[in-house]
C-alpha cells in the first residue's frame, strides 16, 4: 500500500492491487474516503468522492477533495508510474495549503 501524499494528517495512498477508474484513498483518524478521476479523450472529466463506511468527516473530506481537485493531473501521473511503468513512488508532505483551481471537464 504506497503512501503517497501526507496533507494535514490526511494520508493519500493506494492499494496496491488497484483496478480502473483511477482513483486515490484518504483516511484520517480511522475514517476513509476515496477519490474517482475519470479520464475521457486523455483528460480529466470528472472527480467522484466516494465514502468507505462513514467516510471522512465533513472537514476533512473538503479538505481531501481540494487536494485532489489540485493535484489531479500529479495523482494520474503517479498511478501510471506505479501501476503501469512499476516505479517506486516516494511519498510527498505537503505543508501548504491547496487551493481548488481546476476547472474539471473545461
Amino acid at each position: 500500500m504506497p503512501k503517497i501524499y501526507e496533507y494535514f494528517g490526511l494520508v493519500l495512498f493506494f492499494y496496491s492491487n488497484e483496478h480502473e477508474p483511477i482513483h486515490i484513498h484518504a483516511k484520517f483518524q480511522g475514517k476513509e474516503s476515496k477519490a474517482e478521476l475519470h479520464m475521457l479523450s486523455g483528460r480529466i472529466h470528472k472527480i467522484v468522492i466516494k465514502d468507505k463506511g462513514t467516510g471522512l468527516e465533513q472537514k476533512k473530506r473538503k479538505e481531501f477533495e481540494e487536494f485532489v481537485n489540485a493535484y489531479a493531473d500529479d495523482i494520474v501521473n503517479k498511478w501510471v508510474d506505479y501501476f503501469v511503468k512499476k516505479k517506486h513512488i516516494s511519498p510527498q508532505l505537503i505543508t501548504r495549503k491547496v487551493k481548488n483551481v481546476r476547472a474539471i471537464g473545461s
